[in-house]
């Protein structure tokens, strides 16, 4: 690891810890040359599977996009950003478990309502709401019923 200030390459971890529910690790780093010391994170690079949308198209899997939406389905609900992070890391998560190259936009839709229905029942009608293209009112009355059951 460069040193930030000298840029001499012979520096030493002086502490390591878990972050972040063990997804990375925060190392405290001294230079063995000017003696400065500084902070780095250390995480896991994994793979994540590209996603077969619905009119056949792949792009790589985006994060952000699955977070936004959750995001707009949670908006003003008495739900914590902790809480939709831990949603973002078990989706993920199950995407990898999958082991597949490629995954459908449908898959990642089904899981996003799987854990919404966990996180918040408002929240999960929402994005049912968008993902499924409810036309009218009774589609909302069914949804809310299949909940209930």
């Amino acid at each position: 690891m460069h040193c930030p200030f000298c840029g001499t390459q012979d520096t030493k971890v002086i502490d390591s810890r878990l972050v972040g529910d063990g997804a990375s690790v925060r190392r405290r780093r001294e230079c063995s040359h000017c003696r400065e010391r500084f902070t780095t994170f250390e995480t896991a690079e994994l793979v994540m599977p590209r996603v077969i949308k619905t009119d056949g198209g792949r792009e790589p899997f985006n994060e952000d996009k699955l977070r936004s939406g959750l995001l707009r389905a949670l908006e003003k609900r008495p739900v914590s950003l902790e809480k939709m992070e831990q949603a973002v890391n078990k989706i993920k998560s199950s995407i990898r478990a999958t082991g597949e190259r490629e995954i459908t936009s449908n898959f990642i839709g089904n899981l996003v309502m799987d854990n919404l229905k966990q996180i918040d029942k408002v929240a999960y009608v929402r994005f049912a709401s968008v993902y499924r293209s409810f036309e009218d009112i009774k589609e909302f009355g069914e949804e809310i019923a299949r909940l209930n059951d």
